[in-house]
């Protein structure tokens, strides 16, 4: 480490103003924090408050409370395929398979995006932030497994830019970078994000005769226009490989095909602890978010006029996106709601939202996606409510 400080201390006249890279200042003293601390002292006098916990150690954190997430994802990628053509694999096998078609996807989302980023600091001299540390891995975790690399890379660039750049950079945002990306493909290239053989790669090999690469909630839909019970179409789908494929232990595990990053609610839960054990996430939006979910299941249910509507509450926070949007993306501090009153307010929306696109939109199943998006722009007029409220309160108790 010594010899790599070395070198950047060797290297940094050159990045100085009058250096001959002067401009690219911003790329020298971002990459060179990434290992070191910054060596800026404040000059002016008074008292300094000293903090662990900066900007790089927030979205760190965050990552590392994805992981989990990402590598159920790599080994699922590769269970459904070998599950989809009737063969057997080792563990080691099926998670060679996933990496192989999860990785690229993340390498892509990560190198493109920081491009972006590094450009616009460049050409703006700001330096650079470590937004993107989480977006880029959330990019990756919210697409199919096998949607086409340079797809990822044209949504990447559209989300940092027109998601966050021109709203100023890092923290000025209004919108979540990463859904950007997914709803600009959704919009853009609906046949390669939405659908049935986009979930489950079979390359030059032929699935089993009867099976389908739907997801649940594609499955749970198409059961409400036939009329059909969801609870019995979730226990006859994929019969041909077996029962149950869509059985609640299934889900919870996230043992279903669907986005990489989100079958497995127990792995998103075991990233919500992280989050709300290192303070970074906020457990009242989870906590709101899932019971609106649930509370808009139980309401379709009493005013249900088709099967999907009387689909039991608890599945739709086992299917689909749920959980892991509302862990991962409705508490980003940036786009969410700021009061602590709000951030109940803004959870529970998006629970109720999900539920109600789910199931009233016959185009689209899925609904955290736009739930939250809507709600992040929301979210500044709840904070506003919120301190209005507050302010009135007060007023009304002072004492002249």
């Amino acid at each position: 480490m010594k010899a790599l400080q070395n070198l950047f201390d060797k290297l940094k006249p050159n990045f100085e103003k009058g250096g001959k890279w002067e401009k690219f200042y911003t790329l020298y003293e971002g990459h060179r924090t990434i290992a070191f601390a910054p060596d800026i002292t404040t000059k002016a006098k008074g008292s300094q408050i000293k903090d662990a916990v900066d900007l790089k150690r927030v979205m760190i954190t965050v990552v590392i409370a994805m992981i989990p997430a990402l590598l159920f994802g790599i080994f699922n990628v590769g269970f459904q395929h070998f599950l989809a053509v009737g063969e057997e694999a080792t563990l080691v096998d099926k998670v060679l398979f996933g990496a192989m078609a999860v990785l690229p996807t993340l390498i892509v989302s990560y190198a493109v995006g920081l491009l972006t980023e590094f450009t616009f600091c460049v050409i703006r001299n700001h330096p650079i932030s470590e937004g993107f540390l989480v977006s880029g891995m959330l990019i990756a975790l919210v697409m199919p497994p096998y949607i086409p690399v340079w797809q990822v890379a044209l949504a990447t660039i559209f989300a940092v830019v027109i998601g966050k750049e021109v709203f100023g950079g890092t923290g000025m945002n209004v919108l979540n970078v990463a859904l950007t990306a997914r709803a600009f493909l959704y919009f853009a290239y609906p046949a390669q994000i939405s659908g049935d053989k986009v979930w489950t790669y079979l390359g030059d090999k032929a699935a089993v005769d009867g099976f389908s690469g739907a997801t649940a909630l594609s499955v749970a839909f198409q059961a409400g226009q036939n009329g059909e019970a969801v609870t019995s179409a979730f226990a006859n789908h994929n019969s041909a490989i077996g029962d149950n494929l869509f059985s609640v232990a299934n889900m919870f595990l996230g043992l279903i095909p669907g986005s990489i990053g989100e079958t497995s609610v127990l792995m998103i839960l075991i990233g919500a602890a992280i989050l709300v054990g290192t303070g970074v996430g906020s457990w009242k939006i989870i906590v709101s978010g899932f019971a609106g979910t649930f509370i808009m299941g139980l309401i379709m249910n009493a005013f249900a006029v088709n099967e999907f509507m009387a689909m039991p509450a608890y599945y739709h926070l086992l299917m689909g996106g749920v959980a892991f949007g509302i862990v991962f993306m409705a508490t980003d501090p940036v786009s969410a709601a700021q009061t602590e009153s709000g951030k109940w307010v803004y959870g529970l929306l998006i629970g109720f939202l999900t539920v109600i696109i789910r199931v009233t939109n016959p185009a689209y199943p899925e609904g955290i996606m736009l739930a939250v998006l809507l709600m992040n722009v929301f979210a500044p007029l709840i904070d506003y409510y919120v301190v209005k409220a507050n302010k009135k309160r007060r007023l009304q108790r002072a004492t002249v």
